[in-house]
């Protein structure tokens, strides 16, 4: 029997309930959650519950301010990085699309600025079936600097 699903170790993938429609993605099977770079983090109340406003820079290393997305918090994670530091972030729940398949997945939202891709998707985004193919990329369509819908 075949996996469902086959990624790369980088693919592109849109969050649609945040707006994004393509944003480069590193599959990270080593990494359990995924992680989304958010600058300027701005907590508020909406309807009684705590929301989440930040700017998302799709591209690494852009100066451009990017887009503005809001969520709700659903709770917040004490996270380790590979460097070992332990930070707590806010918890955002999106729809994720990657090639024609959706998931529902938990993302923590941290500064990536620094890091050559946006967004980081862990192993809980995956189905438990899926097959992540380390020395390929892009199998769901997209190259390194277009995703599918431009070419």
């Amino acid at each position: 029997m075949s996996p469902t699903l086959q990624v790369g170790w980088r693919e592109w993938a849109a969050l649609p309930d945040l707006g994004l429609t393509w944003i480069k993605v590193k599959v990270d099977t080593g990494a359990r959650t995924s992680a989304l770079h958010a600058g300027d983090i701005d907590y508020f109340e909406k309807d009684g519950a705590e929301w989440v406003r930040f700017y998302l820079r799709s591209v690494a290393g852009s100066d451009e301010t990017g887009d503005r997305c809001e969520a709700i918090v659903i709770e917040y994670r004490e996270v380790t990085d590979s460097g070992g530091n332990t930070e707590r972030r806010p918890v955002i729940r999106s729809t994720t699309v990657i090639g024609e398949h959706q998931f529902l997945i938990d993302i923590t939202l941290t500064d990536r600025s620094a890091m050559r891709f946006p967004m980081l998707l862990g192993r809980t985004a995956l189905p438990r079936d899926a097959m992540v193919l380390p020395r390929q990329s892009f199998l769901l369509g997209g190259t390194r600097h277009e995703p599918p819908e431009k070419q």
